[in-house]
């Protein structure tokens, strides 16, 4: 089965013959870049879109796996915090970052002669709340991963099979991600919030997040780990540090670390109404 859909994934690149990857580092577009290359070699190109919503530490990492795959990679700035709609964090926010990114990476492959713009989404992708997937879609960019229906987890394991060695690497969503709608995003709040993960990530917890939440961090660790972490770490330490990056106050989720948990809002009955 996961032979057949890498079978597929080499026939799309070879049948798209030139095409340039919407790269950002993480495990699903690194994938991509690495079948990209292996089946078109210079004639695929790996992207980068750099802003103040990419860890310094992470464009480091997207850098360093390019080369080791080998591909060309190049890095662009795009300008989203520009955008009011972007940075006052409606509901739909990631519908204009990946506008952003895509209406600077199409006339960028069309200059170069890359007729297709191909990007990370996998297929569990499209059964979350992912307005980016629309914008995306509506530039004519394709999902190589979604179009053989990849999941996540098998993302890990076509990419430890095919040798690469970050395959465990924890999912990475722009810092963004970490305000609840309707709270303004700005550089100095992402530079906070990044400051934080990179901390305690250093410190060995590896798959975290960092939630801002007014002047209060919200630290989420996997479940199992937060007995762990409130019997291991210094606490006090951590919160002075975190209130050092600009934090007022510092919390632990109890409930632990779950991907697309600010989403929940948008299930929340409206207040005022009832069932029939």
């Amino acid at each position: 089965m996961l032979q057949d859909k890498l079978d597929r994934l080499q026939t799309l690149f070879r049948d798209m013959d030139r095409a340039l990857i919407a790269y950002s580092g993480g495990i699903d577009s690194t994938l991509v870049a690495k079948i990209a290359y292996d089946v078109l070699g210079n004639r695929a190109l790996a992207v980068t879109a750099v802003s103040p919503s990419l860890l310094p530490e992470d464009l480091e990492d997207a850098r360093v796996q390019a080369a080791t795959i080998g591909i060309a990679h190049e890095e662009v700035e795009t300008q989203e915090m520009q955008n009011p709609n972007y940075t006052t964090n409606p509901v739909n926010r990631c519908y204009f970052c990946k506008s952003e990114l895509h209406d600077t990476l199409k006339p960028l492959a069309l200059q170069r002669g890359y007729p297709y713009v191909v990007d990370g989404v996998n297929a569990d992708d499209l059964h979350d709340y992912r307005p980016g997937i629309q914008a995306a879609k509506e530039r004519g960019a394709r999902s190589p991963l979604a179009e053989v229906e990849l999941s996540k987890a098998e993302v890990r394991e076509l990419s430890r099979q095919l040798g690469l060695p970050w395959w465990e690497k924890p999912s990475q969503p722009c810092l963004s991600s970490r305000f609840p709608y309707g709270e303004e995003i700005t550089v100095a709040k992402l530079q906070r919030v990044g400051r934080s993960e990179v901390y305690l990530r250093k410190l060995g917890w590896t798959n975290l997040r960092v939630r801002s939440e007014g002047d209060t961090a919200r630290i989420e660790l996997p479940p199992e780990q937060v007995k762990d972490f409130v019997a291991n770490m210094d606490l006090p330490q951590v919160v002075a540090q975190l209130q050092a990056f600009g934090f007022l106050f510092v919390t632990l989720d109890l409930e632990g670390y779950q991907s697309g948990k600010l989403n929940r809002v948008l299930e929340r009955p409206t207040v005022g109404t009832s069932s029939p």
